[in-house]
């Protein structure tokens, strides 16, 4: 049933983002397989009011992927997709689409570059822009775009770091905010039409265009605001829509690619204003303006350094004196707040390998937990605010996203209609717990396969390092392994959120130390079980879970009896120098002589699946080629009957950091699970003809 499970997740329709408006619109973004079955696309819909419930109501279909949608009170939704052109391909760029009340969908612009993020607020649209670093407006922007691809030149020449981002090319563009020159002409001409669901590629609008020689019409034209120095990295807009809050990103000094906090004016003509400037401690980012526009939210974020660990506390910015405060500063979690009214903040936070809702003035010491917590097995994000309820997606580790509505004044949770598919779960559900060398209370979530057992074991670390195993995800998902029969044990150990600042101090300067002493005290404990085979277990992890797994490898001799490593770092030394995360390379300077795996690649004897993407930015490829020849040159593991290499190497030329293709993905499950069953059960694996 094992490559039934694997289909069963893959293909599964998923909740990819909520979306409301104050009003009370929910909309929902769903991700689900194209016609060929060999790709996602993103689709939206409406939990629509009737009456006193809500129904799904499809907003758009067609083969075009959906990308950033804005949703307007009136009815109006705004979206982004690629249109299919007459060779049966999608455009190259994104294009913007207005979808009215009744009716069809109508491109409202196109432009090279496509478009980033929307946001609607009091009448206005407000849309991210990628632009030619040399344009002043869209006019020069299209021009100078098509210089660039008529003289086929891709290379970008940079000023300042980082030069790429995750799994993309930075440059040679700019990310800036836009707005229309006239909103409202664009909503006056959306077509009226009959009462049912819009055609995100415009059926009729395209074919008259591809008739057409003439570039299309442009129902809106955008202007460029005036951007502060730097990268643009996140934006906010009041109620208004006159203000916006955006965090920039520049290096000066000695500081590297920080992000400044600006307030911009969407409508007048005042100049950006510094509200914060970043330090070598400090970082701001934007959050919610208050519903009156007086106040806004800011994230206040301490970096991570050689001598302090990254900690995250939320402040209330007044926008006229410019002073701030923290909000809840006796809540010992790491959150997010939104305004429910003028007096009323909520936020949700990971807490104790769940997740918790928090409910409270902007002025009280602390919240009060209004759901979630011990006791229940769900985790709440992405929250925010319809028609004075709560709404969020909730999932659990054996759960799958779905939409939920919360009672600020109860917290009662109810779950809405869901557009997405609920993965049934495999085998059962419990915990783990252990104490660590300096006592603190640790556990872990185990999922164990039906059958008294004693069942083989294989463990998996988070990424991060700040994270939780405290909510669904279709990556590192334990369903396929434990229909295969392996139990699933995932610990939460130091640096792991949810547990309190004292446990983020405690591993966030010795990243091999008591992160991995506290994951080796949960296995123990694991494998003291009866339900548990204590000889036939492996060790996982990807990205900082992949730094853990090479640790492992170089600590613990033969006791796994294989390990797989993912997007791994492996020389954490060169790992600063070529990553595009700027915040990595000083703090590691003082840990690399003590916690660098690279130089305990001797020691490795179990063998090793080495897992990389070659699109990885953010582990760039080299840590993986690096480990890939360590473990052949230096690692003491035996070889086999033929003098070959018991290690083995899955590459992806076009993935990231994180395995997205579908077909891709169906190979990371059944080569991982091959690797288990070869080395902890000692079975034959016939590789899938796909993998060539």
């Amino acid at each position: 049933m094992t490559r039934a499970s694997i289909e069963n997740l893959l293909d599964a329709t998923r909740l990819a983002g909520l979306i409301t408006t104050e009003g009370g619109r929910i909309l929902a973004k769903v991700s689900c397989l194209d016609a060929k079955r060999t790709a996602y696309r993103g689709s939206l819909v409406e939990l629509e009011k009737e009456g006193g419930d809500r129904q799904i109501l499809p907003l758009t279909r067609g083969s075009s992927s959906i990308g950033a949608v804005a949703a307007a009170e009136d009815g109006t939704t705004f979206f982004t997709a690629k249109r299919v052109g007459e060779d049966g391909e999608e455009a190259e760029d994104a294009q913007l689409w207005g979808l009215p009340v009744r009716g069809e969908a109508r491109e409202l612009a196109a432009r090279p570059g496509g478009f980033g993020s929307l946001a609607v607020a009091g009448g206005h649209l407000i849309a991210e822009l990628e632009v030619h670093s040399q344009a002043a407006d869209e006019t020069e922007h299209a021009r100078l775009s098509a210089e660039r691809t008529k003289a086929k030149v891709s290379a970008a020449l940079h000023a300042g770091f980082p030069s790429r981002y995750w799994d993309h090319d930075l440059g040679p563009t700019r990310p800036v905010a836009a707005l229309p020159e006239d909103l409202a002409r664009a909503e006056a001409t959306a077509p009226a039409g009959a009462p049912e669901s819009a055609e995100d590629a415009g059926a009729d609008a395209a074919a008259a265009d591809a008739a057409a020689d003439e570039p299309r019409a442009q129902v809106l034209h955008f202007r460029h605001l005036e951007m502060p120095a730097g990268r643009l990295l996140s934006w906010t807009v009041d109620r208004s829509g006159t203000r916006a809050l955006v965090s920039m990103q520049d290096s000066r000094g000695e500081l590297l690619a920080v992000p400044d906090l600006y307030l911009l004016d969407l409508v007048g003509a005042q100049p950006p204003r510094l509200l914060r400037a970043a330090t070598a401690e400090l970082e701001f980012s934007p959050g919610e303006f208050s519903p009156d526009g007086t106040r806004a939210l800011i994230g206040r974020e301490r970096t991570w350094t050689a001598e302090a660990s990254l900690a995250s506390t939320p402040e209330l910015l007044d926008l006229a004196t410019g002073e701030s405060a923290p909000v809840w500063p006796e809540l010992d979690h790491w959150v997010s707040p939104v305004w429910l009214d003028e007096n009323t903040l909520v936020a949700t936070s990971d807490d104790q390998g769940r997740g918790s809702v928090w409910i409270g003035a902007p002025t009280d010491p602390a919240p009060r937990r209004l759901a979630g917590g011990p006791g229940q097995d769900l985790a709440f994000s992405s929250a925010s605010i319809a028609d004075g309820q709560i709404i969020a997606a909730a999932s659990g580790i054996a759960v799958a996203p779905h939409p939920v509505r919360i009672d600020p004044a109860t917290g009662e949770v109810t779950a809405l209609p869901n557009p997405a598919d609920a993965v049934a779960p495999v085998g059962s559900l419990t915990e783990v717990s252990a104490t660590a060398e300096d006592g603190t209370a640790l556990r872990a979530w185990l999922r164990l396969p039906e059958g008294e057992g004693p069942h083989p074991l294989v463990v998996f670390a988070h990424g991060g390092p700040w994270g939780s195993w405290n909510a669904w995800t279709y990556r590192w998902n334990p369903n396929p392994f434990v229909d295969a029969g392996y139990a699933v044990l995932l610990p939460d150990p130091a640096i792991s959120t949810g547990y309190g600042q004292a446990m983020i101090d405690r591993g966030q300067h010795e990243l091999g130390g008591a992160p991995y002493t506290d994951i080796m005290a949960l296995t123990d404990a694991t494998i003291a079980r009866t339900d548990i085979d204590a000889e036939r277990t492996a060790f996982a992890g990807g990205s900082y879970g992949g730094y853990m797994a090479n640790w492992v490898a170089g600590h613990t001799g033969d006791r796994f009896r294989c390990i797989i490593t993912h997007a791994s770092l492996w020389d954490t030394a060169t790992m600063g120098a070529t990553t595009d995360n700027s915040g990595w390379e000083r703090p590691m300077r003082t840990q690399n002589p003590q916690y660098n795996p690279k130089e305990h690649v001797r020691e490795i004897v179990a063998p090793m699946l080495v897992i990389h993407g070659d699109k990885d930015y953010r582990v760039p490829i080299a840590q993986g080629h690096a480990l890939w020849y360590d473990l052949h040159e230096f690692s003491a593991t035996p070889r086999d009957a033929e003098g070959r290499t018991r290690h083995r190497y899955l590459y992806f030329p076009d993935e990231g950091h994180w395995i997205l293709g579908r077909g891709n993905a169906q190979v990371w499950y059944e080569t991982f699970l091959g690797f288990l069953d070869e080395h902890v059960r000692g079975e034959a694996w016939e590789r899938p003809a796909t993998l060539g």
